[in-house]
């Protein structure tokens, strides 16, 4: 952050329905997190995401990895991210692994509606997760902020929310209440890093 007083610039990614989006934006307006989103990136063209977006007049980049190398399309999206002046990506709904290139290490962060690292990894996305937590009989699940490395769902832990599991739990019931959990947990997280960064630029200036 070049200026320690200003809103964090965010990138959001994004694959569906965008309403990890959509809480982010309500909360900017409702002046309850100082952030900015300066770029959403969409991996689809005509999902919800991408229509909030555009409601929001958030400049929007598709970029469908189909027919594309993985270094290349990675390449692409971190381009829009830069022309963004984005100081932090965040992955909301995004179901893609991606290569981070060097000025975004440690700049990537997903939120996962799982414990981590229970019910993470390839194929554990949305329903996929609820469902597994109830077929363990698991008494306990939640949501985890964690920062994005090579491997899905695998990089340093941020943030977690614990929510229980009840007897009578669907696991669109279960999603309901992880999903309640998460928008709460991303915005903290980001408020975090945001005052992280600015104690580092202040610290620097």
């Amino acid at each position: 952050m070049s200026d320690p007083a200003a809103p964090l610039n965010l990138a959001v990614l994004v694959s569906g329905s965008g309403r990890t989006l959509e809480n982010l934006l309500e909360r900017i307006a409702a002046g309850r997190l100082s952030a900015r989103v300066a770029a959403v990136v969409s991996s689809r063209p005509d999902v919800r995401g991408v229509a909030i977006a555009r409601r929001a007049h958030v400049p929007v980049a598709v970029l469908p990895p189909a027919g594309r190398a993985r270094d290349e399309w990675s390449a692409a999206v971190f381009g829009a991210c830069r022309d963004a002046a984005a100081d932090l990506v965040v992955m909301a709904g995004f179901l893609h692994l991606i290569d981070i290139p060097s000025d975004f290490v440690d700049r990537v962060i997903n939120i996962h509606p799982s414990l981590l690292p229970a019910f993470g990894g390839r194929g554990f996305h949305g329903m996929h997760v609820h469902r597994a937590v109830l077929e363990r009989g698991c008494t306990i699940s939640g949501c985890t902020v964690h920062l994005v490395d090579a491997e899905y769902d695998h990089g340093r832990i941020l943030l977690q929310r614990a929510v229980p599991v009840l007897p009578d739990d669907t696991p669109e019931s279960l999603a309901a209440r992880v999903f309640a959990a998460e928008c709460d947990v991303l915005p903290e997280a980001i408020a975090s890093i945001a005052t992280a960064a600015r104690s580092s630029a202040s610290y620097h200036s």
